[in-house]
């Protein structure tokens, strides 16, 4: 095993998708598409791709993960040609995602990259019509892109076999290797051959997810360009300490004076993403929520109308942090601190992206205080703290809406967040 890393995310000077042996069709794609060099992430996980190695690959968000391990992919598809009748029925390479979005994204990605062959890619997940992706997946595909719940579902009802898929992918593996997930990743895996190549993409790792890789991996090369769990250089971020019951005044109050014009929220739960959005519309600012309560069209509707300008801010859960690739967006709000320290990168990783610069701003109430303790030790790094002027948070008590003081305990406040970290860290759900 060799292990690889560079904390520089520039593309290196005069090296080109040629130079790591991309076929000069598939180099001329980029090309056109205006992408002249491979990032670091690229650079150094293609060759091994290409030999059909299994490789750990970590690097920030934004930084061209599914190019490093899609365009190889392609390739081998493309050396390997097979007819009609030998791939009816078969998947030749999986790809899997935590998220719908995600799905969708490494889908346009893939299709946009294979333009110009006659692979057939195909993304199933939840939220949409079974009956449609049986139908598209008639004939077999070279890569399906699925979401583990719905990819069991198809399984379940033999719409394909998984028997002869050679590469498989995990995108934001650490995510698909959790708790959550890793009964339906077990129940997959039996499904595949056990000689294939498998990769493993992701912004974060722990160590506990690390080791969990390694025994799904067969003597992997390791890759790592940033800094483990590292946040990008491009991305500012700065915290808020104030009172919980005023985090949405000072939400519509950074929108408004500062003049934002596209803002993604990110919040706890389903109902206070709805909530909020509400609660921003009173305000005056237009806001639509996303959630994995919402069907895949309002879903897709809430995005569209974000990136074309009809709405300032989008209020997402933790279902948005991976898989939205917004072209220049300038800010990311942790309203709620996340759930668990790994999400605060995947979700400010938003912002920042492909050498843009962003800001990423987090409201902190007191009672999420060991959350923000978690994410430092995460980035081993303490994060910029500032009070605003007629938002600073009350240190002796706070005061319900009747007017009387009720004292909180903070070590009361902290078992109860542990809690809920607790119960949230066990939960899996199909997407």
């Amino acid at each position: 095993m060799s292990n690889q890393s560079s904390s520089d995310n520039t593309p290196t000077a005069n090296v080109s998708f040629t130079d790591l042996a991309i076929d000069s069709t598939l180099a001329r794609r980029f090309e056109t598409l205006g992408i002249v060099n491979p990032t670091p992430i690229q650079q150094q996980a293609i060759p091994h791709v290409l030999a059909g190695k299994d490789v750990l690959a970590g690097a920030q968000t934004g930084t061209g993960k599914t190019a490093a391990y899609g365009v190889p992919l392609i390739q081998q598809l493309l050396q390997n040609p097979i007819d009609a009748q030998q791939k009816q029925g078969t998947i030749r390479s999986l790809i899997l995602v935590p998220t719908r979005e995600l799905a969708q994204q490494v889908l346009e990605s893939l299709q946009l990259y294979a333009a110009e062959t006659d692979l057939t890619i195909v993304a199933v997940y939840g939220g949409t019509s079974m009956k449609v992706q049986v139908n598209k997946l008639a004939d077999g595909a070279d890569i399906l892109i699925a979401t583990p719940g719905r990819l069991l579902d198809h399984a379940h009802v033999k719409t394909f076999t998984l028997a002869k898929v050679q590469t498989l992918v995990l995108d934001e593996a650490d995510r698909m290797l959790d708790m959550g997930f890793m009964p339906d990743i077990q129940r997959v895996l039996k499904r595949v051959p056990k000689q294939r190549q498998t990769l493993f993409f992701s912004a974060t790792f722990t160590a506990k997810i690390k080791s969990t890789a390694y025994r799904l991996l067969n003597d992997p090369e390791e890759v790592q360009v940033t800094p483990r769990n590292s946040t990008a250089d491009t991305v500012k971020q700065m915290v808020y300490p104030v009172d919980k019951k005023r985090k949405r005044e000072l939400l519509a109050y950074l929108i408004g004076s500062r003049n934002w014009q596209q803002v993604l929220v990110f919040v706890r739960t389903k109902q206070g993403s709805d909530a909020l959005a509400k609660e921003l519309k009173l305000d005056g600012i237009k806001a639509v929520s996303i959630n994995g309560d919402k069907s895949q069209g309002a879903r897709q509707k809430a995005l569209n109308d974000f990136k074309e300008g009809k709405v300032r801010a989008l209020i997402a859960t933790d279902v948005a942090a991976r898989g939205l690739d917004i072209e220049q967006l300038a800010q990311v709000i942790n309203y709620d601190m996340p759930f668990k320290a790994e999400d605060y990168v995947h979700r400010i990783g938003r912002t920042g992206r492909a050498g843009q610069q962003g800001l990423a701003v987090s409201l902190l109430s007191r009672d999420e205080e060991p959350i923000l303790q978690a994410i430092e030790r995460l980035l081993d790094q303490r994060l910029p703290q500032e009070w605003l002027a007629g938002f600073e948070p009350s240190l002796a008590a706070d005061i319900d809406s009747e007017g009387n003081s009720r004292r909180k305990s903070r070590s009361s406040e902290k078992r109860k967040l542990k809690a809920q970290l607790k119960i949230h860290s066990g939960r899996g759900k199909r997407r």
